[in-house]
């Protein structure tokens, strides 16, 4: 009985921006956000995809026993479905879910964000290509050889604690305490249905694919990591994982930070001009395309005719959350880097 209740309440304060980023993102949610870091950080396991699969195990064996008993007893069964789906979205908005109505992340840090013209990809890109080639021939000394991460995916979470820390030097709201960071117990599943990483919005804990190259992998964690602290919206959290990789002491941090706004400012710059595309590519170390190559390859490894229609899913439900464009939100990041480099490097 309580769901309708709880759907017109959510509806009530998606409107109330204000409301939401003072009371909620910026009052109790910390709080609930270390409560559960703090319990379940420490498990050398996702304690939310055990929870998970557990419940599909369950959900799947009611199904098999209705079906077994010729849907006896399907009426109450179905009150119990709504019942759980009433508690699960309670905890859902609750525990994070209201993060995606909170004012956006330019406000808070103070980046002048409004609709860029070509002009100003074009620089941006130029800008990020030219330190992306210094940051890999650094690591590399010699611009045809692609990068090797020397990192395990632990060594990765260790290191990105430290990378929010710098990051908090300059925005102190952006600091990241009591970690929970996890490879997920279904990276493979994720690997076939194209995703890279993910917050469990129940739990508090940040699940990252384990099987993705490791090149992109420190950005993917920082990402994760943005959820963590509050910042739903998808070109939010790039952004922030963009942020943290570059404020970082470390290279290959670096790297992947600055990998991450090459991919989606070559995106975007692909949508506009096609052959200035191909010229700007042209300018990019050989060693970095080959990398990039190798990430194209293990994607298209794993594609499938059922991965559409997950994205599709997600699509919606991004869109029933505050994101309009549904997954091109992720691509929104751009408007954000512009800004921001606007703001570092040509002001």
């Amino acid at each position: 009985m309580l769901l309708p209740l709880q759907y017109f309440i959510v509806q009530f304060l998606s409107q109330k921006p204000a409301f939401i980023e003072e009371y909620y993102s910026n009052g109790i949610y910390p709080y609930i956000s270390r409560f559960f870091r703090i319990i379940l950080g420490w498990l050398p396991f996702s304690f939310g995809d055990l929870l998970g699969l557990i419940l599909i195990f369950l959900f799947v064996r009611q199904i098999y026993k209705l079906i077994k008993n010729k849907l006896q007893g399907i009426v109450n069964k179905l009150i119990q479905f709504i019942g759980v789906l009433s508690i699960t979205y309670f905890c859902f908005y609750t525990f994070w879910g209201l993060n995606y109505f909170r004012k956006p992340l330019a406000d808070n840090l103070g980046l002048q964000q409004s609709k860029y013209t070509t002009e100003q990809l074009i620089n941006t890109t130029q800008k990020t290509i030219e330190i992306f080639n210094q940051i890999h021939l650094e690591i590399t000394q010699n611009d045809t050889l692609k990068i090797q991460v020397p990192y395990s995916s632990k060594e990765i979470y260790d290191k990105v604690p430290n990378a929010y820390q710098k990051v908090a030097v300059d925005y102190p709201q952006l600091a990241y305490k009591s970690p929970a960071i996890k490879n997920s117990l279904v990276s493979l599943f994720q690997s076939y249905n194209g995703t890279a990483g993910y917050l469990n919005p129940i739990t508090g804990e940040a699940q990252v694919n384990s099987m993705l190259p490791k090149a992109g992998y420190a950005a993917t964690t920082c990402h994760e990591v943005a959820h963590q602290i509050g910042w739903s919206a998808e070109n939010d959290a790039n952004f922030l994982g963009f942020l943290a990789c570059t404020y970082s002491d470390d290279i290959y941090f670096n790297y992947s930070g600055y990998r991450m706004a090459f991919r989606y400012c070559m995106r975007e710059i692909r949508k506009r001009d096609r052959e200035l595309h191909k010229k700007l590519w042209e300018t990019v170390n050989k060693g970095i395309k080959k990398e990039l190559k190798d990430n194209y390859l293990f994607w298209k490894k794993y594609e499938n005719p059922i991965e559409p229609y997950i994205k599709k899913g997600y699509n919606s439900y991004l869109k029933a959350n505050n994101q309009a464009k549904g997954i091109e939100s992720y691509s929104y990041v751009v408007d954000l880097l512009i800004a921001y480099f606007e703001q570092k490097y040509y002001d």
